[in-house]
C-alpha cells in the first residue's frame, strides 16, 4: 500500500528555528534509540515513523550503534525510507551519529578522522541515502585533538555527505573547544544533542549559555529520565519490562521512596492540567527557547500520540513553573 501524508501535518506540530542557522526543527523529534533494532517489530516501527510523520515529526534521529544489533535501526529506516517516504526526502531531517563502539579493533570507536568518516560511509549505506542532514560526534575523545575530530566533520560537510555537524555529549569546556575549531574550518556547529530532563539539569551550568552565544541550537535527548517521567513507576513498583526491570540504562535501586513523592507531586500538577506525567515534562524542557526541540522515543504510536499532546498545551504558567522548581528542588 502507498503512503500518503497527512496533508495537515505541517499546522500540526510547532517548530524553532535551531540556533541562527536557516533551520526549523519540530519542538518534538522522534528517536530510533530504542525499538527500532532488528530484534523489534518492523510493522510497528514503521506504523510509529509514519505516525511521526502525518503530525508534523518531520526529524529522525539515529546513530550507527543503534539497535540492537548495532546498525539495525539504520537498516530499519532505510527500509521505511525506501518502502514510504523516499518522496518526501527534502520535507525530512535525517541526523545519524558516531563515537560509541561499532565494531573491533583499534578504529572501531571514539573520534579519530578514519573511524568518523567510515562509519558515515556505513550509516548511508544502511540507509540508502546520498547524505544525512546532520551527522555528530556522538561523544568527546579525550585522546583524539579536538582538531581531528572537528576537521573530519567539517570534510564530511565539505563532501556533501552531510548538510551540517553537530555534537552530542560533549561538557561546556569541551563544547567550547569544538564549537570554536568548526567555526574556524567554516562549517559551524548547527547543534548539540543533550541528555536534558526535568531529573537531570546540567545544560543549565553553563552550556546553553554558550550555545546561545554561538548561535547553535539543542535538543534533549532522555527527556522521560529513560521512562522514570513516565508515570510508570508512580507506585514504588518496576513493572515487569520496564527499563529498570532490565537495570541496563536504569537501575531498580533509583526507584527511591524520595523519588517516587517527587513524581507523584509532578504528576498532581499534570492532572490538574489533565495530562499525562511525560507530556509536562516535555512541556516543561520547551518552556527555554534555547532548547530547539525534544527528543522522544515511541515503543507503539500510542505512546508517541500521548507525548505529542504536549505541544497542544499552553505554556506552563510562572506559578505553575514555581511550582515545579520547588518540587525539583526537594
Amino acid at each position: 500500500m502507498i503512503f500518503k501524508a497527512n496533508e495537515n501535518r505541517y499546522e500540526v506540530m510547532k517548530y524553532r528555528r535551531c540556533g541562527r542557522s536557516g533551520i526549523r526543527l519540530p519542538e518534538i523529534s522522534l528517536g530510533l534509540w530504542h525499538n527500532f533494532g532488528g530484534v523489534d517489530n518492523y510493522e510497528t516501527g514503521r506504523e510509529t515513523v509514519l505516525n511521526a510523520f502525518d503530525m508534523g515529526v518531520c526529524h529522525f534521529d539515529l546513530a550507527n550503534n543503534y539497535g540492537p544489533p548495532p546498525g539495525s535501526a539504520e537498516i530499519t529506516f532505510g527500509r521505511i525510507f525506501k518502502e514510504n517516504l523516499l518522496p518526501y526526502r527534502d520535507e525530512i531531517i535525517v541526523s545519524t551519529k558516531a563515537g560509541y563502539l561499532m565494531w573491533p579493533g583499534p578504529y572501531g570507536e571514539w573520534g579519530s578522522r578514519k573511524y568518523l568518516i567510515a562509519s558515515l560511509d556505513a550509516s548511508l549505506k544502511r540507509m540508502g541515502l546520498d547524505y544525512v542532514d546532520i551527522f555528530y560526534s556522538h561523544r568527546f575523545d579525550p585522546d583524539t585533538p579536538v582538531e581531528e575530530t572537528m576537521s573530519a566533520l567539517a570534510d564530511i560537510v565539505r563532501q556533501g555527505k552531510a548538510l551540517y555537524a553537530g555534537i552530542s555529549n560533549y561538557n561546556a569546556d569541551q563544547s567550547k573547544q569544538a564549537v570554536s575549531v568548526l567555526r574556524a574550518l567554516g562549517a559551524p556547529c548547527l547543534i548539540h544533542q543533550a541528555n536534558y530532563s526535568m531529573l537531570n539539569r546540567w545544560t543549565e551550568d553553563g552550556l546553553l549559555d554558550l550555545l546561545e552565544k554561538e548561535g547553535a541550537g539543542c535538543i534533549c535527548f532522555s527527556p522521560l529520565a529513560q521512562g522514570l517521567l513516565t508515570g510508570r513507576y508512580l507506585d514504588g513498583t518496576v513493572p515487569q519490562g520496564s527499563r529498570a526491570s532490565k537495570n541496563n540504562f536504569l537501575k531498580a535501586s533509583s526507584i527511591t521512596p524520595q523519588l517516587v513523592k517527587k513524581l507523584n507531586t509532578l504528576n498532581d500538577i499534570a492532572k490538574q492540567r489533565g495530562m499525562s506525567l511525560s507530556a509536562l515534562a516535555i512541556l516543561w524542557i520547551l518552556r527555554d527557547k534555547r532548547n530547539t526541540s525534544v527528543l522522544i522515543g515511541a515503543s507503539s504510536s500510542t505512546q508517541l500520540k500521548e507525548n505529542l499532546t504536549a505541544i497542544a498545551q499552553p505554556a506552563l504558567s510562572d506559578e505553575e513553573l514555581k511550582m515545579i522548581e520547588g518540587i525539583l528542588r526537594t
